[in-house]
């Protein structure tokens, strides 16, 4: 069935043919990605990678060099422009967050970003000004508590820790509008980035709230807001040369990775709910009103008038990623193979997947990851199914959480690259007893960002770019098993929290990991 066309309206855009193909870039948590694409209907012409480590200096901190972000967009567009005649018609960026990388006056890095709600080192700060500001109040306005999500009680504990740091603090970036930046010399940053950034914006009002702004970041000069497709400027003649984009270019103010995914796979209409399948696992149901509930994240959209329920579970591929390397580095079809004829409940297996705390909707910080049922005659087969299964469950408390909050989830778009290969995808289906859609292209914010590209200079619709390839039907025979697993599963975090936390708090105390 014909989907509606994306909702909202891109200012300044000119309709009309596309001429020249449009560039995507991506700067994800463990790989940056690049994508050129022809805008008549969505073709890949060419695709890029930069993979990248995390930095992790102390537990629970999560950082990376805004200028790695630069080089690996500036790489990847060397690459997806060699050789290729003919201009980029736009540009379209997007990236991990929300991030806080501060730069002095010259806006040049006073330090690596502190990461998302994988870095977890602010829970003092999250637990004082949420107590000064009063939690009811922060959730009203802002749209979410305060959690391991939020900026300001980043920039609070950069204050704190790093005073000298923080006193030549000037601006706030997130990769997306570092890219713009660096660009274009516009400093600008998208509305929902912004409501991703409690307690500075004000989520029902749509704008910067101030007082809270000058009470938790002083001195930080916010930048002005516009949304993800909106023409942030053009590419100047300095980022020209060093791109090999023509000056003049146009670039998109961009947006999170999360939601630029949700754009590739057109999940923008009420009801939709788009799974992102990568080193994090992120869900984001498009609902009709701004809906509050303290153990999800409400958001404003990627386009106007569009509103989120969102959440995010703190692994998922990237604890797959560890058992490999643990296993040696074999191919993961190899793993999957392994994995799938272990059959459901991985002989007896079941994991916690909080293997960095968690975000939703548990919102715990000093969760742990668990294995329970373990013996010497389990294989690694067995543990990696084990992982599958354990983010899918992870996804059903998700939507359950979304449900009771008054979500509306009617239908779910898989995206990402852990859509590969089948296994992962069914057993989503199978847990959560819900039908996937796997789209033509699941790239995934890369896309989506050339997408945006393609649409704030003329006509594009993301149900031609990208339709339906296959569906994920959910197998009734594993329904009832799936079950019991759940209840299980739901039984062992609190089972367990009290040793997590306990184990949680030595680790942070003891001594920094050689090597970190």
């Amino acid at each position: 069935m014909a989907r509606a066309a994306v909702p909202g309206s891109v200012p300044g855009a000119v309709r009309g043919a596309v001429r020249g193909a449009v560039l995507g870039v991506d700067i994800g948590t463990s790989s940056s990605k690049g994508v050129l694409v022809d805008p008549a209907d969505g073709t890949v012409l060419a695709t890029a990678v930069r993979r990248h480590p995390v930095s992790r200096p102390a537990p629970g901190h999560a950082e990376m060099d805004p200028e790695l972000w630069w080089e690996e967009f500036t790489g990847i567009t060397a690459e997806l422009l060699s050789g290729r005649p003919g201009p980029v018609a736009a540009v379209g960026v997007s990236g991990m967050g929300p991030c806080v990388a501060l730069t002095d006056a010259d806006d040049l890095p006073v330090r690596p970003a502190i990461l998302y709600g994988v870095d977890t080192r602010a829970t003092e700060q999250i637990a004082r000004i949420g107590a000064e500001l009063g939690g009811e109040e922060i959730l009203r306005r802002c749209g979410s508590v305060l959690s391991t999500q939020a900026v300001g009680p980043k920039i609070a504990w950069v204050a704190e820790h790093e005073p000298g740091v923080r006193a030549r603090a000037r601006r706030l970036y997130m990769p997306s509008s570092w890219l713009v930046r660096k660009l274009t010399g516009a400093y600008v940053l998208d509305h929902h980035s912004a409501s991703q950034s409690a307690p500075l914006y004000d989520s029902a009002a749509q704008e910067w709230y101030v007082p809270w702004a000058d009470r938790v970041a002083p001195g930080i000069e916010l930048p002005p807001l516009r949304w993800p497709g909106e023409i942030a400027g053009r590419v100047t003649p300095e980022a020209a040369a060093g791109t090999g984009l023509s000056a003049g270019t146009p670039v998109i103010t961009g947006t999170v990775d999360a939601w630029t995914e949700a754009v590739s796979v057109g999940a923008q209409n009420t009801g939709d709910l788009m799974l992102m399948y990568g080193t994090t696992m992120f869900l984001i149901n498009t609902v009709g009103r701004r809906l509050l509930e303290p153990s999800l994240w409400s958001t404003v959209g990627a386009f106007p008038g569009t509103r989120n329920l969102a959440g995010g579970m703190a692994t998922s591929g990237a604890i797959t990623e560890w058992l490999r390397a643990l296993f040696g580095s074999p191919d993961h079809a190899e793993l999957l193979a392994e994995a799938d004829a272990c059959g459901p409940g991985a002989h007896g297996l079941l994991m916690l997947p909080y293997f960095a705390g968690e975000r939703t909707p548990v919102a715990d910080p000093r969760a742990r990851g668990v294995i329970a049922g373990l013996t010497v005659e389990h294989t690694r087969g067995d543990l990696y199914r084990a992982a599958l299964e354990a983010t899918a469950f992870g996804v059903r408390h998700n939507v359950a959480a979304m449900r009771a909050a008054g979500g509306d989830v009617r239908r779910i778009v898989a995206v990402g690259g852990g859509t590969q290969g089948e296994l992962w995808t069914r057993i989503v289906s199978d847990v959560t007893g819900l039908e996937q859609e796997i789209p033509t292209v699941t790239i995934g914010a890369s896309y989506g960002a050339a997408f945006l590209a393609a649409r704030s200079v003329g006509e594009a619709r993301i149900e031609e770019w990208n339709p339906v390839l296959e569906r994920r039907v959910p197998d009734p025979a594993n329904a009832a098993r799936y079950d019991e697993l759940y209840g299980l599963y739901r039984d062992l975090y609190p089972a367990t929290a009290r040793i997590a936390h306990t184990l949680a708090d030595a680790d942070a105390s003891g001594p920094r990991r050689p090597g970190s």
